[in-house]
């Protein structure tokens, strides 16, 4: 009697639960929708701005042509070019100290204090704001100087590179097999032979992910560029110069009142857009490929 009565109370108690799961269910599920079609429709209202003005203001004028004065003709040749030789040199420079400290987070330092620092560090200069890094660049090294350059561009952006790069390394290294160390190990391999000759060659894809991150990263930074290279209206290859670049030219044709410039303003930002675009589909690609290779 006692058991009936139990599955009685239970199966009363369960209708009247399952109506209300059931309307949460639909009233959570419709949030959501809601919630993804609002994301959707800004990102496709930006994106159909963005495609329809950059297209206005493209022509060859703009990979030929230096920027111009207000009312001339010109293009954005000299801030492609600043934009590409800083963020080169910033990956030069960030990325092999990045992989080097993923390295040893991974194959030296698992389980010590240390490397417990360093990922603490590594995180909060992940999270940094990039106007402040460009701060420290202009306090020590602009200021010392006594004037803008390239190189301090350069190293701004390697800055921020930096902790991108230390954060994939470190865990595109964990994901290769602790039996290729092992194998690497009985062939009599030192330590630093088997990261070298087999652990980064395993991790190849998921490395020059974490590069393509990086560069995605760095390559549409204004805040930076403005306390450290500044721009230059003309063509300049003197490191050591103040420097033109995309974003600190975007940023100052989009506030101007003339038309010309606010066009080369919207070409250059779809530029920028266009070339971060490709830059994380290879990283995702490679990132799958990576992946891949590890379950299979």
């Amino acid at each position: 009697m006692r058991v009936q009565r139990r599955r009685r109370v239970a199966g009363v108690v369960g209708a009247t639960v399952q109506p209300r799961r059931r309307i949460m269910n639909v009233v959570g599920f419709a949030l959501s929708g809601v919630a993804t079609l609002i994301g959707v429709a800004v990102l496709a209202a930006l994106l159909w701005t963005l495609v329809s003005r950059g297209l206005q203001g493209m022509s060859p004028a703009v990979f030929q042509l230096s920027t111009p004065a207000p009312g001339s003709e010109g293009g954005l040749a000299n801030a492609i070019f600043g934009s590409l030789v800083m963020t080169m040199l910033g990956i030069a420079i960030g990325g092999p100290i990045g992989l080097l400290a993923g390295t040893y987070l991974s194959e030296y330092g698992r389980g010590t204090v240390l490397a417990s620092v360093i990922r603490f560090i590594n995180d909060v200069l992940l999270s940094a704001p990039s106007i402040v890094v460009g701060l420290f660049v202009y306090t020590i090294v602009v200021m010392n100087v006594g004037h803008f350059s390239a190189i301090a561009g350069a190293l701004s952006l390697a800055i921020i590179a930096l902790p991108v790069m230390v954060r994939t390394s470190e865990d595109m290294l964990q994901l290769v097999p602790n039996s290729l160390r092992e194998a690497s190990a009985a062939l009599g391999a030192n330590p630093w032979r088997t990261v070298f000759s087999t652990v980064y060659p395993a991790a190849r894809n998921g490395l020059l992910t974490g590069l393509l991150l990086a560069v995605a990263r760095i390559s549409g930074e204004t805040a930076p560029l403005l306390f450290t290279a500044l721009n230059n209206q003309f063509w300049n290859t003197d490191l050591t110069k103040p420097m033109a670049n995309l974003p600190v030219v975007i940023f100052q044709f989009a506030m101007s009142p003339y038309e010309d410039w606010q066009q080369l303003a919207w070409a250059g930002a779809l530029l920028i857009t266009t070339f971060v675009l490709v830059l994380s589909v290879g990283a995702r690609f490679l990132a799958s490929a990576a992946r891949s290779r590890k379950s299979g």
